[in-house]
Formats: structure tokens, C-alpha cells, sequence
């Protein structure tokens, strides 16, 4: 699945001159956590998040004025603080620096940057116009439109697959793991050095498509089979 696939669409969007009193109202009725703001064309500009409007005049959260030592060695706050808690528009307090995807993105690589740039929300931009969203949310129903229920394949296929997937683990041994497919079941064989990686390979196996179930005949013992 691809971003175009679970993306939010038509996006809620605010101007860079709509007031930041309605951009917090916005918020709070659509009951979301950031806005993007667009230019007249369409092109994304930046985005509202909560926290930008975390602290603000209004309610006196706004950063404390530096002291007068900070003040003398040049430290005191910075200006874009001041526009931050100040600015009346969504152009002023906006976040410039987004992080976007294009709309063939994958789910995986949609996650891996919401989780490597702590934000909740991506927007999406085909040709430098504002296209989709895709949130946390989104990728939560990908995830359960994504297993519709059981997929045939074959023996070879089911085995193939999981060959791939598991090539590409640094923790797999693959001179101590066997994998056998007969009739749609996972067989697993040879030797892991815990239980954690024992869960891990059978998780491998039950999340591939086609796959009945899986057996396990992995043991843990090995370091001690050498030992001896």
C-alpha cells in the first residue's frame, strides 16, 4: 500500500493570513492536531501544529525574557520564540520545515519518518501542491485494510518470501535455521539463542500471506550443545 492509497483527502487547510485564533479553533473542532497552510496556488507552505501554538501571550505561557546576564553575553531569546508565542497569523507561527511524502510512498517509509521526526502527521505533495494527509490514524486503518484475511500461495512462494524477509534481519543465523512450508504450515527448525528471537521468527511466519500456521521446533540449547 502507497500513500495515495490511505491518505485524508480533501485536506482541511488554513491560509497563511487566517488568524491564530481560528486556526485553535479549527483544531479544536475537527478534533486535530495540526493544520497545513497553503498559498493561493495550492502549494504547502508549512503546518500548524499544536505546538506551535504551545505557548503563547494569551495565555502566558510564552518563554520567559532572559535575565540580564543572558542579555549581556548575547544568549537572551530567540526571535523566532517571539513570533512563536506574538504572530496573529497561521504565515507567522507556522512550521516552514515540513517533512512530506509523495503520494507513491510507501506505509513503511511513512513511518519510519513520522517515528525518526516525532510528528504525527505527513503531508502529502505531488508536484509542490498539497495533495493528502496521511496521520497516525491512517496508517492504522492501512494496517487492518491491509489483511483482508487469508491469501493463497504456494509452498515455494510462502518459503521464498520468508527467505527474503529474513535475509535481511542482522539477528538471523542462518547456518542454524531451517524453514520448512508443506500444505500452506511453517515448519521452523535449528537452533536461536533466546526466546526473543524464537518470537521473532515465528512472527515472521505468521505475518506472511498464505501461511496456515506454523510449527515450531526450535531450540534454545545450542550454546550448551557446544559447551559440552
Amino acid at each position: 500500500m502507497r500513500a495515495k492509497d490511505i491518505m485524508t483527502t480533501p485536506v482541511i487547510t488554513v491560509a497563511p493570513d487566517t488568524p491564530v485564533s481560528m486556526v485553535a479553533e479549527l483544531l479544536l473542532e475537527k478534533r486535530i492536531s495540526g493544520v497545513p497552510v497553503v498559498g493561493p496556488d495550492g502549494r504547502l507552505l508549512g503546518i500548524v501544529s499544536e505546538g506551535d501554538l504551545l505557548r503563547r501571550v494569551e495565555t502566558g505561557t510564552e518563554r520567559a525574557k532572559p535575565s540580564w546576564l543572558e542579555m549581556l553575553i548575547g544568549q537572551g531569546s530567540d526571535v523566532g520564540d517571539f513570533i512563536k508565542s506574538h504572530g496573529l497569523h497561521a504565515g507567522d507561527v507556522m512550521t516552514r520545515e515540513v517533512v512530506d511524502v509523495a503520494p507513491d510512498a510507501s506505509l513503511r517509509d511513512i513511518a519510519e519518518r513520522m517515528e525518526r521526526n516525532g510528528i504525527k502527521r505527513v503531508p502529502v505533495v505531488e508536484g509542490g501542491k498539497l495533495v493528502g494527509i496521511v496521520s497516525r490514524a491512517n496508517l492504522l486503518k492501512g494496517l487492518v485494510s491491509d489483511r483482508p484475511g487469508f491469501t493463497s500461495a504456494t509452498d515455494e512462494e510462502i518459503r521464498s518470501g520468508l527467505a527474503d524477509l529474513l535475509k535481511r534481519e542482522a539477528w538471523v543465523d542462518h547456518r542454524r535455521i531451517n524453514v520448512v512450508v508443506a500444505d500452506g504450515v511453517v515448519q521452523l527448525w535449528g537452533s536461536v539463542e533466546n526466546d526473543e528471537q524464537r518470537r521473532a521468527l515465528i512472527i515472521a511466519a505468521e505475518s506472511h500471506a498464505g501461511v496456515r500456521s506454523v510449527e515450531d521446533h526450535l531450540s534454545a540449547n545450542w550454546f550448551a550443545n557446544e559447551a559440552g
